[in-house]
């Protein structure tokens, strides 16, 4: 990527265009330091994080220690359909919404601002900064996301160890699912960052992920019995929560098939993200 300076005219003849020295010159990884810069300096950012990793774990806690103590006088049926994981990591519900708001904020934050005409005056190729806020939400989301899916998990089955009702990470299908909340989370916080480069308004934005993620699914179980097994299973917080399902549902897909289809959305979306970005004006 080579930037040049605005051509002048002398005695209204334009002066030939001249290159930029090379400690001025926008790369790929100036353009990531600036973004990462954007992104810790505002305060919205470490508060955002915080609560997800605070939601996470307190909830995933909480929930581990009131069904420890319930346990004696569960119901057996309730007993059968015990998942000790998904007590203990069932704060990503919360963290979802968490983290995809955030990444709405990451783009339609400098639109409300208006800052985001300083942003391509500085890098007028544009899709640079789309990346370079894509790369850094994710590797964001996915440490948050996962640091906190091993905390709630182990602090919870300490709880739920006091009925001997506790599992481990060996178990089948354990490990993947308290790695996929991590994952999960990462591609929700993608999918807001594209939705914010999509619609650059921060309350439709956040309308439509939220929308997507949790009204979706409740008109999903509306649906005639003959179209739900052609939809419900392919919705995007359904295809992307079977990974963290430790006992896929017969009816859904299987847990990586169901990832990659909801990576599949935000790919889409992200290719529709690039190609307006570069026809609409800032």
């Amino acid at each position: 990527m080579t930037t040049t300076t605005a051509p002048a005219t002398t005695g209204g003849a334009p002066s030939p265009q001249v290159p930029l020295p090379d400690d001025l010159k926008v790369t790929p990884v100036r353009v990531l330091r600036s973004e990462w810069l954007k992104f810790r300096s505002v305060r919205s950012s470490p508060l955002a994080v915080a609560v997800t990793v605070v939601g996470m774990i307190a909830l995933g806690w909480i929930f581990s220690a009131a069904d420890a103590s319930r346990w004696p006088v569960m119901r057996p049926q309730a007993k059968l359909r015990f998942d000790p994981t998904d007590v203990s990591i069932r704060g990503y519900v919360l963290a979802q919404l968490v983290i995809g708001v955030l990444g709405v904020l990451v783009v339609s934050g400098e639109y409300g601002t208006g800052m985001i005409r300083a942003t391509f005056s500085a890098v007028p190729t544009r899709t640079p900064v789309l990346w370079a806020k894509l790369v850094i939400f994710a590797v964001v989301s996915f440490v948050v996301g996962t640091v906190s899916s091993f905390a709630a998990f182990l602090g919870g089955q300490a709880f739920l160890s006091s009925q001997h009702i506790e599992t481990t990470l060996s178990a089948p299908g354990v490990f993947r699912a308290v790695f996929g909340v991590g994952l999960y989370l990462t591609v929700v916080g993608m999918l807001g960052v594209a939705l914010g480069w999509l619609i650059r308004h921060t309350a439709g934005a956040i309308a439509t992920l939220f929308g997507l993620l949790l009204v979706l699914p409740g008109i999903g179980e509306a649906l005639p019995d003959s179209w739900a097994p052609h939809i419900v299973p392919y919705l995007p917080s359904n295809a992307g929560q079977a990974l963290i399902t430790v006992h896929p549902d017969s009816a859904m897909l299987a847990p990586w098939t169901g990832f990659a289809v909801f990576c599949a959305y935000v790919a889409v979306a992200l290719v529709a993200a690039v190609v307006l970005l570069e026809r609409r004006d800032a």
